[in-house]
């Protein structure tokens, strides 16, 4: 094999060698830096939107997110919830919700986009407790007016199944309803004001 053979064929190797390292070492520098424009845990708890699945979420269930380091309640309210929602006017602080617990397009009696799928911050306003949900209609104790809802058993605050609270309690306003909006029919952003992205 005469020289110019034996450089060529080198020099192949050498070219294919140095491409193969300049990638992999490409590979490994591309990983950090995309990894760097994505969330941290910490920034997603500090407030970045989280999405969820309402399709499996049956007919007056309640699960629990987290959202900014809050429990965020979604409930799927029944019929006759959304009904009761109606004759509570009377015994409620804020009704019509005038004060700013939420923003505009749940400024409504359901306090939600869609009726039958309620969102709220799972903190009493009274003093940052966490309510206990109470679904039932008439459970012992709760009162005649009780049609189902939320109650802080640290100093006695009750708020109906749209989070708006009743009077005579320590509680003065109703429960946060946070930004949201739907994505789709299944699926609900919350922390978010559609278009806001």
């Amino acid at each position: 094999m005469n020289q110019d053979g034996a450089d060529k064929s080198r020099r192949r190797f050498l070219t294919a060698a140095t491409t193969v390292v300049g990638g992999v070492g490409a590979a490994f520098l591309a990983v950090p830096f995309l990894a760097y424009w994505k969330p941290s845990a910490k920034a997603r708890a500090a407030g970045a939107p989280v999405e969820v699945d309402v399709s499996q979420l049956e007919v007056g269930q309640l699960i629990n997110v987290e959202w900014r380091g809050n429990p965020v309640w979604v409930f799927r309210r029944t019929e006759q919830n959304i009904e009761d929602l109606e004759r509570l006017e009377g015994v409620l602080r804020d009704p019509d919700s005038q004060q700013d617990q939420q923003p505009e397009y749940a400024r409504n009696k359901h306090r939600s986009i869609r009726p039958d799928v309620m969102v709220l911050v799972g903190i009493c306003t009274h003093l940052g407790c966490s309510p206990l949900f109470h679904p039932d209609s008439r459970p012992q104790g709760m009162g005649r007016e009780w049609h189902g809802g939320f109650f802080c058993p640290c100093h006695g605050s009750f708020f109906d199944l749209a989070g708006r609270v009743y009077t005579g309690v320590p509680a003065s306003t109703n429960l946060v309803v946070p930004p949201h909006y739907f994505i789709d029919d299944d699926t609900v952003l919350i922390g978010e004001d559609e278009g806001a992205a």
